[in-house]
């Protein structure tokens, strides 16, 4: 069952410290204890093959509308098309697939509304859930717009041809081609930061050093005491298998994950999965988005959570937004693309507990995920266009290998899909 974050300052869990600490001495005591800090950040700095695209990625700068009132750019409706917007309010109402944690759906939403008076509604699915439905309806579907999560799986879906076209006026504000798809059907608006959490606790009762690299999965002290995400549901486990696949090559990344797979105890529905379950010590170290150990340590207080950028370079995701082929309401889809290309949208992420790096150039990135030491700039050259190509073949030949080493895939206890 899905957990409600508490709002900032009402946490209710064992390790919450906040109130006594405050803000700068939990980042203090994680730098030095739990975050496998300077030594696992620094390792990750001399990595060959930084996306030389991302310099620009650190921009902080917020700009204002068109009219110069001091508002975000995007915060009014005169600053969009015109013709757009009066097409979008005549259909009324807009439905969104929304793959990030829900606060943020639902304030994105609302602003929205607020700025155009077109109502929305929303559902909070997995990346894999959304692919699933939107192959289903084939050209009919029950939503516009797909909000959020990774793009590996919005790459497969456009290449089975479930994503409109469309090339966003406000497209220009991202700050590299890097982040947008190469036929228009999908924008990015985030990026986030791939590695490992850890349970500085249970490691240290265990006697167990927290993996630096890809490789310290393996170890067999680990065995039991990892959690990843399904291959089959969760974009970030597909942006796992890639990241593997990119870095080992095609047969030694699908043998590295089939050899993981004997140290993991169980692959969650949703690429968040194994960070709710870190701080309650139910998983001793899962491999997932770093953002997402921030919100648990940040707005859900616990002080026994460390991050890992793993040592030989750090994978990422592109957060994206994109309209549903055969959308009934082509136009508000439309708008809400340019409007997610706006400060007004994506500087809501942070205060609802996302995150991620913004790829937006006047958008303000989320100083806390700095405070962690993460950098958006130090990742490795993530092939999108290979991912694109290849993710749901990959899929099959890992879950193919697992099964030949005798592996039960339909084990949902293990391998969950709900």
């Amino acid at each position: 069952m899905k957990r409600t974050p508490p709002h900032k300052g009402t946490g209710r869990h064992s390790h919450r410290h906040h109130e006594e600490k405050g803000m700068e001495g939990m980042i203090e005591n994680l730098t030095r204890r739990q975050f496998v800090g300077a030594g696992a950040i620094a390792a990750g700095l001399g990595l060959a093959g930084c996306s030389s695209s991302s310099s620009k990625d650190s921009s902080s700068s917020s700009s204002t509308s068109a009219s110069g009132s001091g508002a975000l750019r995007g915060s009014s409706a005169d600053e969009y098309d015109a013709d757009l917007v009066k097409a979008a309010k005549e259909e009324g109402s807009l439905v969104v697939y929304g793959c990030c944690e829900e606060p943020y759906i639902s304030a994105a939403c609302d602003k929205y509304t607020e700025i155009f008076g077109i109502q929305t509604s929303w559902q909070r699915l997995s990346t894999g859930e959304v692919l699933a439905k939107i192959e289903e309806e084939n050209g009919s579907p029950s939503a516009d717009i797909w909000f959020a999560g990774t793009t590996d799986p919005y790459n497969v879906a456009s290449t089975e041809n479930l994503l409109e076209t469309y090339k966003a006026t406000n497209a220009s504000h991202i700050m590299s081609d890097k982040y947008t798809s190469t036929d228009n059907t999908w924008v990015g608006i985030y990026k986030g930061i791939l590695g490992f959490l850890t349970n500085t606790e249970d490691l240290d009762d265990k006697k167990l050093d927290a993996p630096a690299d890809w490789p310290d999965l393996l170890d067999s002290g680990y065995k039991g005491l990892i959690w990843s995400s399904n291959y089959n549901t969760s974009g970030t486990a597909k942006l796992i298998l890639n990241t593997c696949v990119q870095k080992y090559g095609h047969d030694d990344g699908i043998k590295y994950l089939v050899d993981l797979d004997k140290n993991i105890a169980q692959y969650t529905k949703a690429g968040g999965g194994p960070s709710k379950s870190i701080g309650t010590g139910e998983c001793t170290i899962g491999i997932g988005m770093l953002h997402d150990g921030i919100y648990q340590i940040v707005d859900n207080g616990y002080d026994n959570i460390g991050l890992v950028v793993p040592s030989s370079g750090a994978s990422y995701e592109v957060g994206a937004t994109a309209v549903i082929k055969g959308a009934a309401h082509p136009n508000a889809a439309k708008l809400w693309l340019e409007y997610c290309l706006t400060p007004t949208c994506v500087n809501q992420a942070a205060g609802t507990g996302s995150y991620q790096f913004l790829v937006i150039d006047d958008a303000k990135q989320p100083d806390v995920a700095e405070e962690f030491g993460l950098d958006p700039n130090n990742v490795m050259d993530y092939d999108f266009e290979d991912a694109k190509q290849n993710t749901t073949q990959y899929v099959d030949d890992l879950m193919a290998a697992l099964e030949a080493a005798g592996e039960n895939t339909s084990d949902t206890t293990r391998f969950q899909t709900s």
